[in-house]
């Protein structure tokens, strides 16, 4: 998957894709609910009404610069409430230079919240050690953001992500805090899209008269365009997740605004449109 806005280019790198078992996340997403949005299938769900979810990664390459936009899950880690998200053995780096992008080309990598399935390659395990998987690259980490779990938020689970998938980043001094709208380059900046969590962000891209837009988790399927009520139960604030949702989606319907899902399936990105049963996603491909 690939697409443009102007001079800057965004390429999907997929660890892993999966269609249902997701209720877990998004309960209210029946299978009887989801058939009766039918603009679903087949890229986000299948005839059955079952989810369809992606992890991936997002490059995005500007003028002189090659960031990476969130970075899944990651090999060999532990304590992950997901069972088969623990002790992972992917070729996920090894596709990321097939696909044209050695992990040493990437000059920054950036985090939009510090989710396990977000942080997960910013290490890998050398000789028992976690080691930063981009050893020229700058992280940045949303300050709101690395303070609140950095202070112990989230219990034993997220202490475990945080210890080996971000603590190795700030010991080896790669990190960097940056404000919840901090401008990476002429192209590219960050969004505040706070409720997900305490201090999430999304990438706003404008180049040439151009816009797209990532989104993170303020989304984790296009079904909550259509009901924007339904939170996941990931979120740590429910009624700003869904506030969040409702400005930031409505404020794109019918523009041509390119918004690219970090967790969509299938085609991934599309145009936000209104109908008379609300915001949908017109596919583009």
């Amino acid at each position: 998957m690939h697409w443009t806005i102007g001079q800057v280019a965004v390429t999907k790198l997929v660890e892993l894709e999966a269609t249902g078992g997701s209720r877990f996340l998004l309960p209210q997403a029946t299978p009887e609910e989801v058939r009766k949005i039918d603009w679903l299938v087949p890229d986000f769900a299948d005839e059955a009404g079952r989810l369809r979810l992606s992890i991936h990664a997002l490059v995005v390459e500007a003028p002189g610069r090659r960031i990476l936009v969130d970075t899944c899950l990651g090999n060999d880690k532990q304590g992950r409430k997901i069972p088969h998200w623990n002790a992972r053995q992917s070729r996920f780096l090894e596709e990321m230079a097939e696909a044209g992008f050695p992990p040493e080309s990437i000059d920054t990598v950036l985090c939009t919240h510090l989710h396990v399935d977000h942080v997960g390659w910013n290490t890998r395990l050398v000789e028992g050690r976690w080691v930063p998987s981009f050893p020229n690259a700058r992280y940045l980490f949303g300050r709101q953001e690395f303070e609140h779990w950095s202070a112990g938020a989230g219990g034993e689970a997220q202490a475990a992500v945080f210890a080996d998938s971000v603590q190795p980043i700030v010991e080896a001094g790669l990190h960097e805090l940056v404000e919840a709208d901090h401008r990476l380059c002429p192209e590219i900046r960050l969004v505040p899209s706070f409720g997900h969590t305490p201090g999430h962000v999304s990438v706003a891209i404008e180049s040439e008269g151009e816009r797209g837009f990532i989104t993170g988790d303020i989304a984790h399927h296009p079904c909550q365009l259509a009901h924007p009520h339904w939170n996941s139960t990931a979120d740590a604030d429910p009624a700003q997740a869904e506030a969040t949702r409702r400005e930031i989606f409505g404020g794109f319907a019918g523009t041509p605004v390119l918004v690219i899902g970090t967790h969509f399936a299938g085609r991934t990105a599309g145009r936000v449109v209104r109908d008379a049963a609300g915001l949908r996603m017109l596919m583009c491909w």
